[in-house]
């Protein structure tokens, strides 16, 4: 059965052992996936040009390298236009310290991960983001102690829960009950 996009079982096992293993060799990758390697490869070759697989990373002990901070910082927005959200993706994107930014729903607008050698250089950041006058209403620190989870979600899991039809909030549907009965 193929779910979103097309993609059938064989294909999200493909991409799950990428994206846990990162590039493999084709005899490697097939042994993984069960599959023998000149097909495996040929999925694994429609994939990256179906723009599926964004690109090979490496998992660097950062802490091992340098000694860092990590912030988290929650912010708000003056103003909720799409003006106003692009200026400030715009300004983020060009930040290499930030590191991760999700825009969210409710009453804050964005969550962004920033990795500094300090705290000094962390207000340093801060104090230019306000001064580039991008819309920020008011944020929130909270400096991170250790990271205790890093990963990536299960796609076979995914895939298999987007496969269900779904109702228009974005729930799986159940089967409604029928009439109760009462046994005595």
């Amino acid at each position: 059965m193929r779910g979103k996009h097309g993609l059938d079982a064989t294909d999200i096992r493909i991409l799950s052992a990428v994206q846990k293993h990162g590039q493999l060799s084709k005899t490697q990758l097939a042994e993984l996936v069960n599959l023998s390697p000149t097909p495996c490869w040929e999925r694994l070759t429609r994939l990256k040009a179906a723009g599926f697989i964004r690109g090979y990373r490496a998992d660097i002990a950062l802490e091992l390298i340098a000694d860092f901070t990590r912030v988290v910082v929650m912010v708000s927005l003056t103003q909720h236009r799409k003006a106003d959200f692009d200026r400030f993706e715009a300004h983020i994107r060009g930040i290499d310290a930030i590191t991760h930014c999700v825009a969210t729903g409710g009453g804050i607008d964005y969550v962004l991960t920033v990795h500094v050698p300090g705290l000094v250089a962390f207000q340093v950041l801060m104090d230019d983001l306000l001064a580039a006058e991008i819309g920020i209403q008011r944020y929130y620190t909270y400096i991170a102690t250790r990271l205790v989870k890093n990963g990536y979600p299960d796609l076979a899991s995914l895939a298999a829960r987007s496969a269900r039809p779904v109702s228009g909030h974005g729930v799986a549907t159940r089967p409604t009950p029928g009439p109760a009965t009462e046994n005595q």
